[in-house]
C-alpha cells in the first residue's frame, strides 16, 4: 500500500481516517480539500485542479482523501489501495452537524486557512442524495479496477476501527 485513495460522502471521516493511516503507515497525507478551497472558500479554476491533481498522484507515495468526481479517474487508475467509506447517510448528516459545531467559526485541519467551517442546503441536500446520485457510479468504478489494486469497502465504524487495527498489527510485524 504505497497510494491509497480514500472516497465517500462528506461526514463519512475520509480525512479522519486519512490522518490515522498516515501516522501507522508512515505515509504522506493528502486531503483535496486543502488544495482545492482557496482562503474564503473560493474554487481552484477547473483546468488547474485537474492539474494539481495529476502532480500529486506522480509522487511516489501518499494517502489522498477527498471526493472530486471530475478527477476520479485519474486517481483510481494510480491507487494501489481505494477505500469506500459506505456509510448511512444519517450518520454522515450527524457527523456533519457536529463538525459544524465543532469548528464554528474556524477552518478544518484539513482544509485551507481563512476557509471557516460552514453548514448550507446545498451540502446537506448533497449527503442526503450521495447513495442514489453517487454511490452507484462509485460502486461501479470499483468494479472494473484491475486485480492488483486493493478495494476496501467499509460500511460501519467498527469496520473502520477494525480496519486500522489490522492495518496496525501487519505494519509493526517483524520482517
Amino acid at each position: 500500500m504505497k497510494k491509497i485513495l480514500i472516497i465517500g460522502s462528506g461526514g463519512a471521516g475520509k480525512s479522519t481516517l486519512a490522518r490515522e493511516l498516515g501516522t501507522i503507515l508512515g505515509l504522506e497525507v493528502i486531503h483535496l480539500d486543502a488544495w482545492y478551497w482557496n482562503p474564503g472558500w473560493v474554487e481552484t479554476p477547473k483546468a488547474e485542479w485537474q492539474s494539481i491533481v495529476q502532480d500529486l498522484t506522480l509522487r511516489e507515495s501518499w494517502i489522498m482523501d477527498g471526493n472530486y468526481s471530475g478527477t476520479l479517474d485519474v486517481r483510481l487508475s494510480v491507487a494501489d489501495t481505494v477505500i469506500f467509506l459506505d456509510f448511512p447517510r444519517i450518520l454522515c448528516l450527524s457527523r456533519i452537524i457536529k463538525r459544524r459545531f465543532m469548528y464554528a467559526g474556524q477552518s478544518r485541519p484539513d482544509i485551507a486557512s481563512d476557509c471557516p467551517e460552514r453548514l448550507n442546503w446545498e451540502f446537506l441536500k448533497y449527503i442526503w442524495s450521495y447513495p442514489i446520485n453517487r454511490r452507484p457510479e462509485i460502486i461501479k468504478k470499483l468494479s472494473q479496477l484491475t486485480p492488483n489494486q486493493q478495494v476496501f469497502i467499509l460500511t460501519k465504524p467498527t469496520e473502520v476501527k477494525e480496519f486500522l487495527q489490522n492495518i496496525y498489527h501487519h505494519s509493526h510485524l517483524p520482517n
